[in-house]
């Protein structure tokens, strides 16, 4: 997805470094880490809100506009990230990296984690009543071969 730049500028600092993570994973939510919460913000926020049931609120302007915000805090994330999944959503988890005032501006944001229901292996996500199989096909000179792997006890 690209960024217009021009526009990016209207943007506080902080607001830039969310756009241009978002930018990069347009089709997640993008929980974005904030001390002790996980924000999102603008549609991110409003989906969440809706998902989750929890409180959709505006905090400050960014390019003229009132900032759309909701969040969950870190210590509950995985049962926030269970929940979407399950709904079928992906999710993008940009943890804090840089040292509080080790730079002028936002505190350096990376992503750390990628949660989708086609991928997930997360134990802490997966439910242990059910299978959570993971099968690989290659079709090579006429013949499939097929490998699979069920995630949730580690059989071959």
């Amino acid at each position: 997805m690209q960024i217009d730049e021009a526009l990016l500028a209207l943007h506080t600092p902080m607001m830039v470094q969310y756009l241009r993570i978002k930018a990069q994973h347009p089709d997640t939510l993008l929980f974005y880490r904030m001390g002790d919460f996980y924000e999102l913000f603008f549609e991110d926020a409003e989906k969440a809100a809706r998902l989750l049931d929890i409180t959709l609120t505006t905090r400050g302007q960014s390019a003229g506009q009132p900032i759309k915000m909701a969040g969950v805090p870190f210590h509950a994330v995985e049962q926030y990230l269970t929940r979407l999944v399950k709904l079928g959503e992906s999710v993008v988890i940009a943890e804090q990296v840089g040292e509080p005032g080790a730079t002028k501006g936002p505190m350096e944001r990376a992503v750390s984690r990628i949660v989708t229901p086609g991928t997930l292996t997360d134990a802490a996500l997966l439910d242990d009543r059910r299978d959570a199989l993971l099968l690989a096909a290659n079709m090579h000179r006429g013949v499939l071969g097929l490998a699979w792997l069920n995630l949730a006890n580690g059989d071959l």
